[in-house]
């Protein structure tokens, strides 16, 4: 009986996947594509795909009738568990769908959320990852008593869980408002270490881009951060923050930040908004683009569009064209809204000297540069330009020490009084 038990929760569920694909949208492909490895991530297997060119998606039952008994008879040929569409249900589209189908629905938006809560490792993720999942689920909880009993686990049960969409909605407000009040108070803690970072001047750089690109890989690499880097879509979703020397001795913070995706949640951006501002509270960026990836410029574009919907613009970029050793060097890779872009390998190594370099010629971008004695009675300086500035050259001497660097204006300023 154990081991029989054992077997159907290692099955893999079977998921259908489901699209519509309408007259001033550009080719589902690609994006079903990213459906099918967002329901791997979240651990089913995928056994086929339907996509119906559509004037408007119905808004009863997301797909016309005709089209839904076809849906029908191939969950019943493949004996999927699961149905996912590629866009986001109403919850009248999602009960009529269960209805006509007898399987469990679910949208891109729940498969996300769904990966989001296996993923959360920290209180701040979980709690984010929770307060996400609870608003979408709240206009969704009329009558999804009984369907959750029926759907037994798996993909989109995660997390908050059955236990807690049965409750009522007065239940679910409550813990709503308790979840924004803790979070609140994460909030308060992330500021005042954002605080301290900049009572010591040293440079915060946010690594951004599509999830998978090799952000975590980038970081692990850069500065030993030991962060969980797999071949898998949002494998990390907490912030982690390392301190990085740069060649010219300059110090700098390197910010890992959670990957980026078409069709990111709303609640997902509502939720993780105070992880995602570590990106608006950062001096300059490093965008992280896969470039193995053939859809690599769509994926630029939604990174931009979601720093955009942040509010998160006009900041140095830095852009870096990570899985190099998967392309052929001939290939043609370019960021207009990049200030210096640099080709690399995260997982070999290359390059990374080259992306060292870029990021000091970045930060010395509006520095001055200085070559001067400095007096022993003006050593206590010297400490801040190592950590504000970049030190070239030290040279102790008789006098006091000769220096080299290139140090900010505000430092500048007090060294020539």
């Amino acid at each position: 009986m154990a081991e029989e038990k054992k077997e159907q929760s290692d099955k893999k569920e079977r998921a259908l996947l489901v699209a519509v694909q309408l007259p001033n949208r550009p080719d589902v492909t690609p994006l079903l594509r990213e459906l099918g490895d967002l329901a791997e991530t979240a651990g089913a297997e995928v056994v086929g795909e339907m996509v119906q060119p559509r004037d408007r998606i119905d808004p009863g039952a997301y797909l016309g009738s005709g089209k839904l008994e076809e849906l029908r008879e191939l969950v019943l040929e493949t004996g999927a568990d699961v149905v996912i569409t590629d866009d986001e249900l109403s919850p009248a589209q999602q009960k009529n769908l269960e209805r006509a189908l007898d399987v469990k629905v679910l949208d891109r938006t729940g498969v996300i959320l769904d990966i989001f809560a296996a993923h959360a490792r920290t209180s701040e993720g979980k709690l984010q990852v929770e307060l996400a999942q609870l608003r979408y689920h709240l206009s969704r909880l009329s009558g999804q008593g009984t369907a959750l009993s029926r759907l037994g686990g798996g993909i989109g049960t995660r997390g908050p869980g059955e236990k807690k969409l049965e409750q009522d909605r007065r239940a679910v407000r409550s813990r709503i408002g308790q979840l924004r009040r803790e979070l609140e108070d994460v909030v308060t803690h992330r500021e005042l270490n954002r605080k301290e970072r900049m009572k010591k001047g040293i440079p915060v750089a946010a690594v951004v881009g599509y999830t998978n690109a090799g952000k975590s890989t980038l970081c692990n690499a850069l500065t030993d951060a030991g962060i969980l880097a797999e071949d898998k879509l949002f494998a990390t979703l907490d912030t982690t923050t390392r301190e990085l020397l740069l060649p010219g001795k300059q110090q700098i913070l390197i910010t890992d930040t959670v990957g980026f995706i078409r069709k990111l949640p709303t609640e997902l951006v509502r939720a993780f908004r105070s992880t995602l501002e570590e990106a608006a509270f950062a001096d300059y960026l490093i965008h992280v683009v896969d470039a193995s990836d053939p859809e690599w410029e769509t994926y630029m574009k939604t990174v931009y569009e979601t720093l955009d919907l942040l509010e998160i613009r006009e900041k140095p970029v830095l852009t870096v064209f990570n899985k190099m050793d998967k392309v052929g060097e001939e290939a043609h890779f370019h960021d207009d809204r990049a200030e210096k872009t640099v080709r690399i390998s995260a997982g070999t190594g290359e390059g990374l000297e080259d992306l060292m370099d870029a990021l000091s010629e970045l930060l010395r971008n509006g520095k001055k540069r200085i070559e001067l004695l400095l007096p022993f009675e003006k050593m206590s300086l010297l400490s801040e330009i190592r950590t504000k500035g970049e030190l070239l050259t030290e040279d102790y001497r008789a006098e006091g020490v000769y220096i080299e660097a290139y140090v900010p204006a505000e430092i500048y300023y007090r060294i020539k009084v």
